[in-house]
Formats: C-alpha cells, sequence, structure tokens
C-alpha cells in the first residue's frame, strides 16, 4: 500500500523503465504549477534515444481522494483520454496507468505536448494571434465530438449520471453543508431552479467533460493541442459544457469575447453544429452559463473548507475560496444586473503605528512578487504570487472590510425590517431565500445584492472583469474606489 505524500523516485524510475520502451534512467520529476486538485509533473527520461519527456498526472499526495463529489477516478480519466483520443479529440497517449503494486499511488504517465496552456496567455499571447480567432469554432467541433461518445459502451456505470435536477441538488447541498450563508448564491439557486420547471428536459444525456473551459485546453499554433483534465467527467446534458466555456471566469479579463475570451457563442454554435448535426438549443446553454458562474461560486467556498477541515492546508486552497465573489458578481451580471454603489474613499488616519500594519502587509507582498517570485521558478513562484495576493486581500479587507458590513447591515435591516448584526441577518435572508419566504421580486433585494456582492469583490479582486463590468452599467469608472488603510469605522459612516 503507498504512504501518502511524495512521488516514490525509485518506484517511479522502475515503472518507467519496466513500463516505456526505451527508456533506461529517469532524469528529473518537476511539480508543475497549478493544479488545485491534482498533481501534474515533468518527467525527464534517459535512454540511447536521449532525453525524453513525459507528463504525469497523480492524486494529490497520491491518494484517491478528492473535494471535488463524483470524481470517477485518474484510471477512469485515463479511460476517458484514451476513448477521447480514439474519437477524434485532441489528447496525448497515455502510456502507463498506476496499479497499487507499482508503489505511486493513483495516477498515470502520458504522451508530452508542447503548447499553451495558461489561459491568460491564450487570450493575450502574440503568437497566438493567428489562430485565436478560429478557436472557438474549433472547440465547438471538438466538444459534439466528445459528446457523440458511447458511454455504455466505453464506461458501463463507471460515471456517475447527473441530471439538470440532480447536479443542482448536488451543487446546493454541497454548499449549504459549509455554514456559511452567502445570499447571492441562494437567489441564484432559486433562479436556476425555477427556470428549470419552465424548460423542457434535455433531448439526451452524454458524456459531458464538465470542465472544458480556457485553462483546460493546450494550443499552438494550429489550434487546440490537447483537452485537458477529465477528473469532473459525467454523463449529463451536453449543453453543460458549452455554457461553461462560456462563464465569465474562464475569459480571462476578455468579456467581449464570451468563448474562453477569444471568440464568439455564434462561432462555438456553428462548429458544434457542423459535427453534430442537431442544433444548438441557446436558451439551455444561458441556462447553463449561468449554473457555470452559481456552480464555481460553491466550488471556490468548497477549496475553502477543504483548508479549513485540514483536507489540504495550502494556500492555494485557501485563497481560492476568495474567488467566490468574482462568481458571485458574474451571476448579478447575467440575472440581476443594475445599478451599484461604491464605496466612498476617505484619507482619515487612526493609527499612529510605526509601520501600519497595512505597511508590513504591503512590505511581505512586496518581497514575494520583487524577491522570492524574480528568484525561483514553476510551483515555488506560482504560490509566492499566491500568497502575495493573498495578502492584498488582507489589506483591503482591513481598509474597506468595516465600512463595506456596516453598510451592509444597514441594508439588511431595512429589507427584513428588523435590527440586528450582519452576520445573523444575512442569515435570516439566507433561510428565507432557502424556504421560499423571501420572494425573488422582494423590493429591495435586488439592490442588496448587487451592492453587496460589488463591494465584497472590491476587497477580493478588484481587477476582476466581472465587477468592471458591473460597474460600467452604473457609469461608474472601471477601477472601484478604495478606502485607505487608516479610516476608522465610525469615520466611514
Amino acid at each position: 500500500m503507498t504512504v501518502p505524500g511524495p512521488v516514490s523516485l525509485p518506484h517511479l524510475a522502475e515503472g518507467l523503465r519496466a513500463r516505456i520502451p526505451g527508456v533506461t534512467e529517469l532524469v528529473s520529476c518537476t511539480r508543475l504549477s497549478g493544479g488545485a486538485s491534482q498533481e501534474t509533473y515533468r518527467v525527464v527520461t534517459g535512454g540511447p534515444a536521449g532525453e525524453r519527456r513525459f507528463a504525469m498526472r497523480r492524486s494529490l499526495g497520491g491518494v484517491a481522494q478528492s473535494v471535488m463529489p463524483g470524481h470517477p477516478g485518474l484510471r477512469v480519466e485515463a479511460r476517458l483520454m484514451t476513448v477521447a483520443r480514439a474519437a477524434g479529440v485532441p489528447e496525448p497517449e497515455v502510456l502507463w496507468v498506476f496499479d497499487p503494486e507499482d508503489g505511486l499511488g493513483e495516477g498515470f504517465v502520458m504522451e508530452w505536448l508542447d503548447g499553451e496552456t495558461l489561459g491568460k496567455r491564450i487570450v493575450a499571447a502574440d503568437e497566438l494571434a493567428e489562430v485565436r480567432p478560429r478557436l472557438a469554432y474549433q472547440c465547438g467541433e471538438i466538444l459534439a465530438r466528445v459528446h457523440a461518445i458511447d458511454v455504455d459502451a466505453d464506461f458501463g456505470s463507471a460515471l456517475a449520471r447527473l441530471t439538470p435536477e440532480a447536479f443542482l441538488d448536488q451543487t446546493y447541498a454541497r454548499y449549504r453543508s459549509f455554514d456559511a450563508p452567502q445570499p447571492m448564491i441562494d437567489y441564484t439557486a432559486r433562479w436556476l431552479r425555477e427556470r428549470l420547471e419552465r424548460m423542457p428536459p434535455p433531448e439526451r444525456l452524454a458524456l459531458v467533460h464538465n470542465d472544458f473551459r480556457n485553462g483546460n485546453l493546450m494550443v499552438g499554433a494550429k489550434g487546440v493541442v490537447a483537452v485537458l483534465d477529465w477528473e469532473l467527467a459525467h454523463v449529463g446534458d451536453p449543453m453543460r459544457d458549452l455554457g461553461w466555456i462560456c462563464t465569465n471566469s474562464w475569459r480571462f479579463g476578455r468579456s467581449d469575447l464570451p468563448v474562453g475570451g477569444f471568440g464568439a457563442y455564434e462561432d462555438l454554435f456553428a462548429g458544434y453544429e457542423s459535427v453534430s448535426g442537431s442544433p444548438v438549443d441557446r436558451e439551455r446553454v444561458h441556462y447553463w452559463e449561468v449554473f457555470g458562474s452559481f456552480w464555481w461560486a460553491v466550488g471556490c467556498l468548497e477549496m475553502a473548507n477543504a483548508f479549513r477541515t485540514g483536507i489540504d492546508r495550502s494556500i492555494e486552497r485557501a485563497a481560492i475560496g476568495r474567488r467566490s465573489s468574482e462568481c458571485q458578481i458574474d451571476c448579478v451580471n447575467l440575472i440581476i444586473p443594475g445599478p451599484v454603489h461604491q464605496l466612498e474613499p476617505t484619507t482619515a488616519h487612526s493609527s499612529s503605528d510605526m509601520p501600519r500594519a497595512a505597511e508590513l502587509l504591503e512590505a511581505a507582498s512586496r518581497y514575494l512578487r520583487e524577491e522570492v517570485m524574480t528568484t525561483t521558478a514553476g510551483r515555488t513562484a506560482f504560490l509566492a504570487r499566491v500568497t502575495a495576493n493573498a495578502l492584498d486581500i488582507v489589506a483591503r479587507e482591513n481598509t474597506l472590510g468595516p465600512a463595506h458590513r456596516e453598510i451592509e447591515r444597514r441594508q439588511l435591516a431595512a429589507l427584513l425590517a428588523r435590527d440586528g448584526e450582519a452576520d445573523e441577518l444575512r442569515r435570516e435572508l439566507a433561510d428565507g431565500l432557502r424556504s421560499g419566504a423571501m420572494p425573488l421580486d422582494r423590493p429591495g433585494l435586488a439592490d442588496y445584492l448587487r451592492d453587496s456582492v460589488v463591494r465584497q469583490v472590491a476587497i477580493d479582486q478588484p481587477g476582476y472583469g466581472g465587477l468592471r463590468s458591473a460597474l460600467r452599467q452604473s457609469g461608474h469608472s472601471a477601477t472601484p474606489a478604495k478606502v485607505p488603510s487608516s479610516a476608522s469605522p465610525k469615520q466611514r459612516r
């Protein structure tokens, strides 16, 4: 039995020599940046033909465990990639799937492919400028091929089956288990439920990748090189995949190009229809786009819950939790757009500490960015950036948080017609939305949700594109106002 922990290099070297012809030695095994739910490594080997590179994918610590329910396991994921490759989906060749006796935990080794996987570079890199206009159409073609795979013949009962209703119920139940009320999530769940009741069921259930998006695609000069990360695949409504790639979280600042930040809806749909021969249900895609922001809002909280409960104590896990507000502002923009209000800046000082807490946070963040990130590479540099971003959130929480909570308390008190603390009133509103006692069209509800989410995103990620969109709709500048660290709660009222 494998002991959870780092990769056993002797076991890896032995397995590579036995399973892959031409490999005689393991030169290096380097964990790559990213990968909040699984580990990814670059493996370099030696042999008569010289050095060769492979990619290795492994569960965290080698243990078959995931904070996202429904994970089919890496053995099934390897099978998914193999079947998809045979169906014309661009995929690396899987070369070795680990067995228990290999001593490496759950995972597999696959062909190394070259291409860009960073979403920000895919939407902006000069070397991809020529191919970007074709990517949305190509993604449509690829998804149609994925959805045509015969899941019964290839996977039997290995994949979970999720109707739209079951998927919504599952996601909402996970959120409620955290005991961290977020009224915009509850509002969106009600909206999704009501839309489902009015829509006909999907024409068929099919293989759904469930994480097909910019950031899980490898792109080269000729287009998509590989579709990555099948860890959340299931059998469900195929329109889920089309809605997910259009979710704003994966546009990387290019809100004007809804498909992954590189293309238009109509190009995606045209590519899909050219292969599937069936028209795309636009209303259902919109539903799944809203669901995508709802689902990822819950997923981010789930990452934070994994940190809080000790499943994974990494800074990456903790920091992702604060991305939930980004998804919530996307839900605002999609289903209750309207005017929003920013916090007013102030220049008052309340602390004579030398240095102030905010200055210490700034110094620590600058050290990580200017010293650690510039002298390291790979996962260390990546985690240094994540940590610096987390320190920036704490700094903004200190400067904007007290004013935000006081304004929220007043709005909630007016909405619920009673006084109380912000946390208490927020919980009461969430309970009312869950039970149906709070109508979705209650006067003042949408205003409260818009304003509270906008203020939270201004703390968590003031540069997020969804926040800029919300501010533009209200005629504000694209940059939210900030309250300096020295302002006291009393002076902000």
